[in-house]
């Protein structure tokens, strides 16, 4: 039985010959790569939503490097601390499936049995996520309307994605744990110097959400040193500095053939209550 639900019906869903079917008599196609489209039509806001080819290319260039291998050993850490042998793990805008990949990773190598599931609604995030990682179910779905059941998820990881209470708070089990990787103040602080004129840092607080206890915050500092145009442009593409930045902030960084810059994160540890 798979972890997701039919997003017409609320049926659960059997994977079965490439497509996914519920009680209701829905069927969703599974594509080549594995993953499967539960965004219904009235739910889309555009064509193809979601990050595209070139930001998700970008992405997946510049995370495989391991640049952000310490938050990802950050995560894995916390997860494997958690109790139960077959968590249900959801990654909620999973993106090209990085970190999704590399908890299952870590849960399988500590003798446990995940069933993990992950969604996004770029279809081109997917695409890599169900390649990388194939122990896991992927979905191109909304965060807002998550095709999974109440109760259903044991985890439930988000990582620089919008932040969907209401529907945490749904699929959330009591007990169960939330965890929100947000940026650190001076991340990226030395490239913002490059883009921009006046960068200012990111805002750093304590958010306490309804229904949720809050059990730490875990910061995970750094420094990564890039030595070629290639890993400074997709790390920049894989930002949302690429879509705001005035041109001359992006002729200065593309000029550059080496910067140092600093990683800083923050990971907001929730309980279900």
């Amino acid at each position: 039985m798979s972890l997701f639900r039919c997003p017409l019906c609320a049926a659960p869903l059997e994977r079965e010959a490439g497509a996914f079917r519920c009680g209701g008599g829905h069927s969703f196609d599974a594509a080549r790569e594995g993953y499967v489209h539960l965004l219904p039509p009235n739910q889309k806001h555009s064509a193809h939503p979601g990050d595209d080819r070139d930001m998700v290319l970008a992405r997946r260039e510049f995370l495989s490097k391991g640049y952000y291998q310490p938050l990802l050993n950050t995560l894995c850490s916390r997860i494997l601390a958690f109790p139960g042998e077959t968590p249900a793990l959801l990654d909620a805008g999973c993106g090209e499936g990085w970190y999704t990949a590399g908890v299952c990773q870590a849960l399988r190598s500590a003798g446990k049995r995940p069933r993990a599931a992950g969604t996004d609604i770029s279809k081109f995030a997917l695409r890599t996520a169900a390649k990388r990682e194939k122990g896991a179910e992927f979905a191109v779905a909304s965060s807002y309307r998550l095709p999974l059941a109440d109760g259903s998820a044991d985890v439930l990881l988000n990582c620089f994605s919008p932040l969907a209470l209401e529907e945490f708070r749904r699929v959330l089990r009591p007990g169960g744990w939330f965890l929100y990787v947000v940026p650190g103040p001076e991340h990226l602080w030395e490239m913002k110097e490059i883009l921009y004129e006046k960068p200012y840092p990111n805002e750093e607080k304590e958010s306490p959400y309804e229904g949720f206890a809050y059990r730490e915050i875990v910061p995970v500092d750094g420094t990564v040193c890039l030595d070629c145009r290639e890993d400074i442009q997709n790390l920049f593409r894989m930002t949302p500095y690429f879509w705001k930045t005035p041109r001359a902030g992006a002729e200065r960084l593309a000029a550059l053939d080496r910067l140092e810059v600093r990683t800083s994160f923050r990971v907001h540890v929730f309980e279900k209550l």
